[in-house]
């Protein structure tokens, strides 16, 4: 039975090294601490396993700059080095010295950087439909498209974005994201008919709130993201994969885990939205790897 957990998160403004202020949230459960790094512009609802009052895991996470409640800096700074420095902010307010990390999409480069950066502050990561930098060069792998050519024309869409996101907008932020605007998105099959749909409600309408000039924004600044060196890795590492993910190539992410000694590849049939697709799937893998992190 699917029950609503909006109640379970609790939000709370954090500063970031650079003043920026930004919006933290918790599950407010008991257990082991992960620290969620998310995927580009999305909320915890995201990750509904993560949010049940059974979960077992004491989850803390952030929203990024300019989204959901994050205050968008007047520098409109939204680098790699922010995003780490927000990841750290949200630790030391918490008062966690160390976790494991759960990773989503452009969350997982992220993720790769603070291990690279804190290894002290990092004891595991399970990287989700993600590659460690140079996300839009593995995009559209599915559809058979040569990397270069996949991101120049990921990149030309999200100019696209940043020209025409108003009108976007406009028409975003008026969907009624009922019960049955969510099934109408699971049957285009965009997104796993796998996936709750009062979940998959709840992630898109805050999604949707959001303006699409700012997450092209968040996006440009991705598309600058180089590959995060893995040579230093040594924490336990799980890849999750989809197979069907035009956003995250599967071929490149089990290259990445053929790159880390002792980790672990799955490959799901899913696309690029493994968490909510999967949610059960991701809770158990996630568990696994906090007991192999010790």
């Amino acid at each position: 039975m699917t029950t609503s957990h909006a109640a379970r998160v609790r939000y709370h403004d954090i500063d970031s090294a650079d003043g920026t202020r930004i919006r933290a949230w918790t599950n407010g459960g008991e257990g082991p601490t992960v620290l969620l790094s998310n995927g580009l512009g999305t909320n915890p609802h995201a990750w509904p396993s993560l949010l049940r009052p059974d979960c077992g895991l004491h989850v803390i996470g952030w929203n990024h700059r300019g989204v959901s409640g994050s205050e968008r800096p007047k520098s409109r700074r939204v680098d790699l080095d922010s995003y780490v420095e927000d990841a750290l902010a949200a630790m030391d307010d918490a008062g966690i010295e160390s976790a494991v990390v759960p990773a989503w999409s452009a969350g997982v480069t992220v993720a790769f950087e603070l291990a690279n950066r804190h290894p002290d502050r990092v004891k595991g990561i399970l990287a989700v439909a993600g590659v460690p930098g140079n996300t839009f060069g593995t995009m559209l792998e599915p559809l058979h498209i040569p990397g270069p050519v996949a991101k120049r024309l990921m990149t030309g869409l999200v100019l696209t974005g940043l020209v025409g996101g108003r009108g976007i907008g406009l028409v975003s932020r008026r969907i009624p994201w009922t019960n049955a605007v969510a099934n109408m998105l699971r049957r285009t099959r965009l997104i796993n008919p796998n996936a709750d749909t009062e979940e998959l409600r709840a992630l898109m309408a805050e999604f949707c709130t959001t303006d699409p000039r700012w997450y092209a924004h968040l996006a440009m600044d991705v598309t600058k993201h180089s590959r995060v060196s893995l040579s230093r890795v040594s924490v336990p590492v799980t890849f999750v994969a989809g197979r069907w993910d035009v956003l995250t190539g599967a071929k490149q992410m089990h290259a990445a885990h053929e790159r880390i000694p002792g980790s672990i590849y799955h490959e799901l049939d899913g696309t690029h939205f493994l968490p909510i697709e999967f949610p059960d799937v991701m809770l158990e893998e996630l568990r696994d790897l906090i007991k192999r992190a010790g």
